[in-house]
């Protein structure tokens, strides 16, 4: 039995990688230090006699005992109230977590996929963002500790492939939704949908003209797991092309939810991105993958989601508990 290790394994894409590699037919280890992840995401494999969970941060010594076929670090805060909150502990896992499990890769001979992001394009001056494109970042700006830790990160693990030889994977994923996304995490999707349900009015921040590409998890697992499984050692784009401004989405967001609520505006953050759409010619081309799943059924499928959570889970601050822990570093 193949054996893999998912970092990030109890937030929101890990969890839904887990699954999908337990239904492969490999042993999962999952690993998380739940800084950001939440253990009800896969307390349903807990009893799976082919899943065991590891609560370890990366960025100390990781140690897995016995053979390691594949590794897949996901472990990052991936949504801006998480990275502006925490930016040290963002850098770090970028940057130290990759470079330890780099060398667990090295150790164990197994090959290396790394969750970069759209957001190693930073502002973008080039429409839509190819894998050629090298970036238009501001990196002392509030957003720069996650865009240039997800860029060392892509960095160090070239370097390891060519240094050392060893096989790496490299996907950056666009805008990405689905069930097990927190509502208060800062992504557009989920806090459109979170608003709606407990009544509020809708937050757009700049005046909505920007655009997102949203990408339904299943369709980015798949593409995940094709881009693993290839012999392709490059970034690849992993999104859905189907680009919308945010103006447009909220209404799409009210017109779901039958619900009344005003849109307001408020001012676009610094460096925030007016424009994100993958070019995803090569994920077609190398891993004949393209996303299924329209965006009405994608939301549909989320906000039932959504809607069927406790009402006291619309209102938490989920993933915000172990920050203070933190502050001093």
């Amino acid at each position: 039995m193949k054996r893999v290790l998912i970092t990030g394994a109890a937030g929101f894409l890990g969890s839904h990688l887990c699954d999908r590699f337990i239904q492969e037919g490999f042993y999962v280890i999952g690993m998380d230090n739940l800084i950001t992840g939440d253990m009800r995401n896969i307390e349903h494999l807990m009893p799976h006699p082919n899943f065991e969970f590891n609560h370890h941060d990366v960025t100390k010594y990781v140690h897995i005992p016995g053979e390691l076929h594949y590794i897949l670090h996901f472990a990052s805060p991936a949504s801006p109230i998480d990275y502006l909150k925490i930016p040290i502990q963002t850098l770090k896992v970028g940057a130290m977590g990759t470079h330890n499990l780099l060398g667990l890769a090295r150790v164990k001979g197994s090959r290396f996929i790394i969750a970069s992001t759209s957001e190693v394009y930073g502002d973008p001056l080039v429409h839509p963002q190819n894998e050629e494109y090298w970036g238009h970042v501001n990196p002392i700006g509030p957003r720069g500790c996650y865009d240039e830790a997800k860029r060392y990160q892509e960095a160090i693990t070239m370097a390891y492939h060519r240094y050392h030889g060893l096989e790496t994977r490299i996907v950056r994923i666009f805008n990405t939704y689905g069930p097990r996304m927190r509502l208060n995490d800062g992504r557009v999707l989920p806090a459109f949908i979170g608003q709606a349900l407990r009544g509020e009015d809708l937050t757009i921040f700049g005046d909505g003209s920007q655009t997102r590409s949203f990408c339904y998890v299943s369709d980015l697992v798949e593409g995940i797991y094709r881009l693993l499984m290839s012999d392709y050692p490059y970034p690849v784009n992993v999104g859905n092309p189907s680009e919308i401004t945010i103006k447009e989405f909220a209404e799409e967001i009210i017109k779901l939810t039958g619900t009344n609520q005003k849109v307001i505006y408020k001012d676009l953050p610094q460096d925030d991105p007016k424009q994100r759409q993958p070019d995803i010619t090569k994920a077609r081309e190398i891993l004949n993958w393209e996303p299924k799943v329209l965006r009405e059924e994608g939301l549909r499928i989320t906000y039932d989601y959504f809607k069927s959570l406790p009402t006291e889970r619309l209102y938490e601050e989920s993933g915000h508990r172990a920050f203070d822990a933190f502050k001093k570093e």
